[in-house]
């Protein structure tokens, strides 16, 4: 079983930053794509960025790109979403996903490809 933990949400200005983390245990993190999703409120889940499983290769929904940044460590199992530029409509609980036996050089975009999801973090822009 693997478990992922979220942290680094908080309240932001628009035009400022955050550095969300997703701990992993239980499992290497090596072994599985990693992806983030976002939700706000009366919304559905939505893609956010995807990483391949040695980070060969990286993903992004075109709402985030160019603000975004998603990286792995993998020494300290653990994957990171840098975002800039945030916009008020970038506020969501932010989750992280894990894609157990995923290919070694693809990702899914797809929240229904991933295997374990953590708990969420709350990210809110003001305007």
């Amino acid at each position: 079983q693997v478990q992922l933990v979220e942290s680094g949400g908080g309240l932001v200005q628009a035009g400022g930053s955050l550095r969300l983390s997703c701990a992993a245990s239980g499992r290497a993190l090596s072994s599985m794509a990693m992806g983030w999703f976002r939700q706000a409120p009366g919304k559905e889940r939505e893609f956010v960025s995807a990483i391949t499983r040695l980070g060969a290769r990286t993903y992004y929904a075109d709402s985030v790109k160019g603000r975004s940044t998603i990286s792995r460590d993998n020494d300290k199992n653990t994957v990171y979403l840098g975002m800039n530029s945030l916009k008020p409509e970038d506020t969501a609980v932010y989750y992280c996903a894990a894609q157990d036996k995923s290919p070694a050089y693809t990702a899914s975009t797809v929240a229904d490809a991933y295997d374990y999801w953590g708990q969420g973090t709350q990210v809110t822009v003001s305007s």
